[in-house]
Order: structure tokens, then sequence, then C-alpha cells
């Protein structure tokens, strides 16, 4: 086994997960096989409970491991199926050597990070490194980790010390160190030392391992691992089609995600990577406008009472419900908590209402099945008993295998087997016609079973659900162009060059492809005759309407940006890799 350590330094955030997941691919495209870890020095045992605001999106495994956002980045990039034990970190770590502290494995002996964690460390990474992730039989022929964090930093020093040793245990010819950090260039000298690459801006993420293969670092790597002699040239000929192809695109779609954790668009990086995949398949350049749900709301009385008067109406709100409007699609995505649940239902009952192209995964199909509830139904107190424990039409409940009182590991977790219950459905057809698929899942609430026949009486069909037949995992309204809600996250199994079905389907009816996709998909001419009754009134361009649940204002106003816009992961000048 030979391994390739990428390590940061100077400041976090440099790219080591794209500089690793790129080295990962150069060094398949030259006829390896190849696997990845990721080293994260917190105390955290995963990062299950960790706020998407502080470490991005929580990535999910087929085995229900819940892991670094970069474990994402490796299974896109070289096509993997990775475990949760391909993510170290210290929680994993230390929980491992206390154990067999407890059973009395040390024989009695002073319990130390020197040799104990660091053997631990060592241990760990050769045992993970042999697991085959590939599909094939038998171990990988390059292991490629990434340490987290940067030098320096106090958590690091037992994995630092540890890979040290371990250069020394796999031997001379079976370990590469590559550092990322950033570096000057003097205009004195005008050149930088040997076995240096530089990783400049690029226009998309997947241009990142064209430049290393441009500078020739897979042979600097290889020479260091003595299989020079063993390998063929890269052929990255698909790669490189798709990174020129993605430049090349102009006609726009336009996405509305409605979003909770719209501050860091790293929480949401699968589904950005889903839509990004879908778009180049549709040959259209991805534009995702960001839609605080929260915003789209009417949080007060206040505000109800002065809603006519234009002036009144918060500028945020009005920015929020101009960007809905001009989407050419929806996406409602995961979460947790009652925080701009509101916000998400108005998004739902304006794609069905308004027959706008909508996606909602999770928590998102969740907020679809009550708004349908409340407002096709008439349900008006339909709700989650997440959000509401007392509410007298559940449609959404606590599952009954979860816990209430430890938060880490106890969902219902990885991957899990779909059955669609009928082939004549946008979904399946999407999939390809099959009778099953295997998603992965993340969540504690699941739809009401009780309430099921009561809402597909009413035009909501649940076109998939589980083994039992008893867990909702996937509802459509049939006569809508796309309208679909999934329990599970499709954007976790997308890959480049494969795109997730649901997500591409999403896509080509945004831009008007689903038919010429999925003939006969079912689109109806006639507008669904399933909106409330009620006055409208018209402001600037802007519809209120006043319903049997009270109010709903539907606003127009300035547009807010995507936070710089960057959303292909481009990375800072002068970002250099040291190998």
């Amino acid at each position: 086994m030979k391994y390739v350590l990428v390590t940061g330094g100077v400041v976090s955030g440099l790219g080591k997960g794209v500089t690793a997941s790129s080295i990962g691919l150069l060094l398949k495209s030259c006829g390896l096989r190849v696997t990845s870890i990721k080293i994260d020095p917190y105390l955290n045992i995963d990062a299950g409970t960790m706020s998407p605001f502080e470490h991005g999106e929580v990535f999910v495994l087929d085995d229900g491991g819940e892991v670094d956002l970069d474990l994402g980045n490796y299974e896109r990039f070289l096509d993997i199926k990775l475990t949760r034990d391909n993510n170290i970190t210290n929680g994993k770590i230390h929980r491992a050597v206390i154990n067999k502290e407890r059973k009395g494995d040390y024989l009695g002996k002073t319990v130390q990070v020197v040799p104990h964690v660091t053997d631990a460390i060592q241990d760990w990474i050769e045992r993970v490194a042999m697991i085959p992730v590939d599909g094939q039989e038998g171990p990988a022929d390059v292991c490629v980790i990434e340490l987290g964090g940067t030098i320096g930093d106090i958590e690091s020093m037992p994995f630092i010390e540890a890979l040290g040793q371990f250069s020394y245990r796999v031997g001379s010819g079976n370990f590469c160190l590559v550092h990322v950090s950033l570096v000057p260039v003097l205009s004195v000298v005008g050149e930088q030392a040997e076995n240096i690459i530089t990783l400049h801006d690029v226009s998309n993420i997947w241009r990142i391992p064209l430049l290393l293969k441009d500078q020739k670092a897979h042979k600097a790597i290889l020479k260091v691992l003595n299989l020079l002699s063993v390998v063929r040239e890269p052929d990255l000929v698909d790669w490189t089609s798709r990174a020129q192809l993605c430049d090349k695109l102009h006609d726009p779609v336009k996405i509305a995600m409605v979003g909770k954790y719209n501050g860091l668009s790293d929480a949401y990086l699968s589904v950005l990577k889903a839509l990004l995949h879908a778009s180049v398949a549709c040959r259209k350049k991805l534009i995702v406008e960001w839609v605080a749900a929260g915003d789209l709301e009417l949080t007060t009385k206040e505000e109800v009472t002065t809603v006519l008067v234009l002036y009144a109406i918060p500028p945020t709100r009005m920015a929020a419900w101009d960007l809905l409007k001009g989407a050419n699609g929806i996406l409602v995505p995961g979460g947790f908590g009652d925080r701009g649940v509101q916000g998400k239902i108005l998004a739902a009952e304006y794609a069905r209402e308004n027959r706008i192209p909508f996606l909602g995964i999770c928590l998102g199909m969740q907020t679809a099945v009550i708004e349908f509830a409340r407002n096709v139904l008439n349900l008006q107190d339909a709700n989650s008993t997440e959000f509401d424990p007392q509410t007298a039409n559940p449609c959404v409940i606590f599952m009954p295998e979860g816990s209430k009182t430890h938060m880490g590991g106890t969902m219902r977790l990885g991957s899990r087997t779909t059955y669609f219950q009928t082939t004549d459905c946008k979904s399946a057809k999407l999939y390809g016609n099959v009778t099953s698929v295997d998603e992965r899942h993340r969540h504690r609430y699941e739809v009401n079973p009780s309430m099921i026949k009561q809402l597909e009486s009413a035009g909501l069909s649940f076109v998939g659900k589980d083994e039992t037949g008893e867990r909702m995992e996937i509802c459509e309204l049939p006569l809508h162009p796309y309208y679909v809600g999934v329990q599970f996250h499709p954007e976790f199994k997308s890959r480049p060059g494969k795109p997730s079905g649901l997500f591409l389907g999403l896509i080509a009816a945004a831009c008007g492809q689903l038919d010429t996709l999925i003939p006969n998909s079912g689109r109806a001419n006639q507008p669904q005759s399933l909106k409330k009754k009620g006055i409208t009134v018209m402001i600037n361009g802007s519809s209120m309407s006043n319903g049997s649940s009270g109010m709903k204002v539907h606003q127009n106003g300035n547009s807010i940006k995507a936070a710089n816009g960057l959303l292909n992961g481009v990375y800072a000048n002068g970002n250099g890799v040291h190998i």
C-alpha cells in the first residue's frame, strides 16, 4: 500500500479537500486504484451533531456514517463509496484508546499520547486503507490521507506525530507528503522551486485536476512512490470535456434555494454539486438564487395589518419573494428546527399553485406535505410534531425507533431501499424505470402513515415507500409539471458524470426539457384545481390572497446576490502545493 498525505498551512480553507480529491483522481486516471481517509482533529465522535453554520454540511455515507463534507468530494471525484471509518476524529481515537484501557488491554501500563494514542492512529489508518471502496475485491493501490485543520493547531499534534512515525513504519518509497499553503512568488527571482505546483484561481472546480496534470504533479508523486514504471499516462478526456463544457454554458436556469443555512454555502454543498451535475447534463448555466426561508414569512400581527401599505413591507421580504418568483425551479433542502419552516411551507405552496418545478428534500418533503394538508385538505393546524407536539393533525411524526435524549448517531441513517408503488410516475422514470432504488437517509421524523389515505384521496401520490409500506419515501403531484418530495437525500450519490435522476428532473422541468428526458411525463395542460378560494390583491405585480388560513404575501423587490457567487469551489490566488 502506498500513502499520500495532504496537509495544510498558514490559513485554513485553502482547498486541501479538493486538492486531495484531485490528486486521487489524477492517480486513478493513471490506472491505480485509490481510496481516501479524512482526519479531523476535533474531539467530536463525528460531524453529526455539528452546526452547518460552523462546519458545513454533514455528509452521509451508505453505512450511515455522518462525516465531514470532504468525504463527499472524495466520493464525487473518485466515484467510490467510503465507510464511516474513512473519517478519523480525535473523538474516535480517544474513545478507542479509553475502551482498551477499561478492558485492561494495556496490561497495567500508564496510557499516554505517545505511544498509545499515536499507535492507535497508525493502526486505524492501516486497517481502513485496506477496505475496498471501488466495488472491486482486494485493497486499493494508493490511500490519499487528508489531515484537517492547519499545521500548528494543538489538537493536530498527536496526528502529526503519528503520521511522522507512520512514514518510517511503511518505509521509503511508500509515503509522499503534499503540503498545501500560500506561497509567495518573489519578483526578483521570478520562479518557484522544483516540486511546487501552483493552483491559481480557476473557472470551475473540475479544472483543479487538470492544473495538477499540466504541471506534472502526478509524475512527482509517482516518482516518490516508485510507481512511475507501472502506470500509464493520465486519461482525463471525459473530465476535460466536462470542465470545458461547464465554462461554455451561457443559457441560464435559475433555481431558488429556500434554505435555513444560507449564510454558508458549504451547508448545502452536495445539493449545489448535484444541481451543477444536472445543469451541465442539460447544457444549462446554473444560477442559484439564495432565498432565506425566514424572509418569506409574515412573522407578526403588525406586518399582517399593514401589509397593503407597500412601504410597510420589509425590503428583505420583498427581495426574497422577488427571487422566488423569478426562479425557473424551487428547491427546499433538509434542515432541523422550526426556524424558517413557515417560509418553506410558503415556497411549497407557491410552487404547487403556480406550477413551478419543485423538489423537496427530507424536511422539504415534510413541509410540502404540511402545506398540502393545510391548504388542500383544509386542516389549518396541520403540522409536524417536531414544531407543534400538540397539533390535532400531525401529518409528520417522530419515528418510533428514534431517541429524544441522545442526538449523535440516533437518526434513521444511511442507505435504505425505496420501492416504487407504480412505474408510471416521474421519479421511477427518472431512475430508469426501476422497481426500487437505494438512497441515503438522515431524519428523525416521517410522514404520518395514518394520514396517507386522506392525503392521497386529495391528489398527493406517495409513489415510493419502504419495505414495510408504512414509511413514505417519495411523493408526487401527478398533474403538476414537476412536484416531487423525497424523504432521503439524493444529492449524496450524485456524480459529475452521473447526475441524480431527481435533480436532473428538476433542472429539465425548469428549462422545459422534461418531456424530452422522459416522454409522456404526465404534464397536464389544465391548471391543477387545488388552489384555495380567496380574494387576490395585486400591488406592483405581487399577489396577496386572503384565504381561509389568513393573508399570504408574495412580494417583489430587489435581488439578493449569492454570497460572492462562487458555487464551483474557486480558491484564492497564490495557493501552492508542495510535493
